[in-house]
This record gives C-alpha cells, structure tokens and sequence, in this order.
C-alpha cells in the first residue's frame, strides 16, 4: 500500500468548501474527475456506511470513521459493491480492507487548506495520483462561487392563476411556510424592476420572527422572476406552461450558516405549499 497526499488552497470558509465535498449535487461534479457519473450513497454521520458508486451500481462500500463538521472526515473502507449489493471479502479485498481516506480542513484568514490522503494499493496509486489533482480543482472552482441550489414543482392550474397566487399578498402570507408551526403574518410585494418585497415569517408560538425581502432585477409576466436577497444573493423562478398545468422551478444561491441540504429542503417545503394551497384555491 502507497500514501498519497493531495492539498490544494481555496479561497472560501472551511464551512462551504465542506458544503461542497459532500453535499450530493456538488460531490456528483468534483468526484467526475473519478468517473463521470459517480455518486455516494451516505447520511454523512460518524459511524454510517457509505457507498461510493458508479452508474451501474458498482464501486466500494466504506464507513464513516470520524466526522468533525468543517474540520475533519475519514473513511475506512470495507469492501466491493457489484449490482448495488455489498460482496463477501475474497482475497482481493482482503488486501486493501481496512484503508484510510482522510480529508482534513485548515482555515485561516478566509481561506481553507484543503488536505486529502490515502492509502492505495501499487495497481491504482498511479490511477488516484491522476484524478485527485483535477478532483480538488473542481472543489476549489465550486467552492470559490455561489453553490445554486434547484427545486421545482409542477402545479395542475394555469400559469395566470399560478402567477397571480405567487406574487399576490393575500395568497402569500396563506402558502409561505416551510413547517405547519410557521406562518406569514405580513407581505409586501412591489412587483417591478426595482422593486423590492418584504415577507415576515414568524414562528406560531410567538418564539421567533423574521423579515425575508429583497429587490427584483427582471419580471416577465408569467415566466420569470428575478431577484437579490438582502445578503446579496441571487434568486431566479421560472414558470413554463404545460397544457392546464405550470412548471415552477426556482433556483437560488446558498448561505453557509445551515447545510445544503437544510436550505434545500426548507425551499422545497415552502414550494410544495404554495402547489397545495394553489391547486385547493
């Protein structure tokens, strides 16, 4: 068995170049430099298995040895997957079961070193030696720009219905909730160029409360709506029509306080409301 080590310096917080490694959109495009169209199969938790796969349902079963969010992952890996199922150990296997993969974060300054070592055998030391140069280039470009997150829905009701119900007040503050114990007591919308909007979502119990608003860059009646939140990110929804239903698909930039996965579904949760109360209005 050969150690290699890889590390390459990026310009972001350790917390979204940590968004970036494992969060499963933007790990499917690093680990390409691998295979194209690999992906891993995890909870991300200290002590969960892995599966580390390729399209066809092949690849490497792994454990999750240690997890420090932000700082520290490592993997032990076990064995092969074949057709997506785990495979007893033959000799193969038994000869590099139990090798490490480590990823260790450093961030100072606003930038993170990226550290990555591994132990790997003499016929794929030359393999590994080649892709994980690129792989981390890839992590370095992800995590130096905006991570957009995607959700959609499609709505049974016409696109001058689905427009109105989302960019009305009044049908706002009744479909603008991620959870049954929030609710929009108050919107404002100034629907324009320039414009700006203001939702307060508060919590039903009186615990907690907050004004999410921003201003519009682009509105095209019935297909786009452009805007900047008030941190500066960028959000986009488009609406396309097909037949008596409507396509909505949003897509936004990420903040780095809560994971990928958080954001995406709370975002979701939020759009599926809007479909429930849309379609039942």
């Amino acid at each position: 068995m050969k150690n290699l080590e890889f590390d390459v310096t990026i310009n972001a917080s350790a917390a979204k170049v940590w968004q970036v490694l494992w969060y499963d959109t933007t790990y499917r495009k690093w680990t390409s430099a691998f295979m194209e169209g690999s992906y891993a199969v995890s909870d991300w938790k200290e002590g969960s298995k892995v599966h580390f796969l390729s399209p066809d349902g092949n690849g490497m079963f792994s454990v999750i040895a240690e997890c420090i969010p932000n700082e520290r992952m490592a993997f032990t890996h076990l064995g092969v997957v074949k057709n997506f199922e785990e495979q007893p150990a033959d000799d193969e296997t038994k000869s590099w079961a139990g090798a490490q993969e480590i990823y260790i974060l450093k961030e100072e300054n606003g930038s993170t070193v990226l550290q990555a070592s591994m132990n790997a055998t003499d016929a794929f030391a030359d393999y590994l030696s080649n892709a994980f140069p690129p792989a981390l280039k890839m992590v370095k470009e992800l995590a130096e720009n905006p991570v957009v997150i995607t959700i959609e829905t499609t709505v049974q009701a016409p696109v001058d219905k689905v427009w109105k119900y989302w960019t009305t007040p009044d049908h706002i503050t009744q479909w603008n909730n991620a959870s049954d114990d929030w609710y929009t007591p108050a919107a404002t919308n100034d629907l324009r160029k320039g414009g700006s909007f203001t939702f307060t979502m508060a919590a039903r119990d009186g615990s907690f409360s907050f004004d999410f608003g921003g201003v519009y860059d682009e509105i095209k009646t019935n297909e786009t709506i452009a805007y900047t939140m008030g941190d500066g990110r960028k959000a986009n929804i488009g609406f396309s029509t097909e037949g008596n239903q409507t396509k909505v698909v949003e897509s936004f930039e990420a903040e780095e306080a809560n994971s990928l996965e958080l954001q995406q579904g709370g975002w979701q949760n939020i759009l599926n409301s809007f479909k429930k109360h849309t379609e039942t209005n």
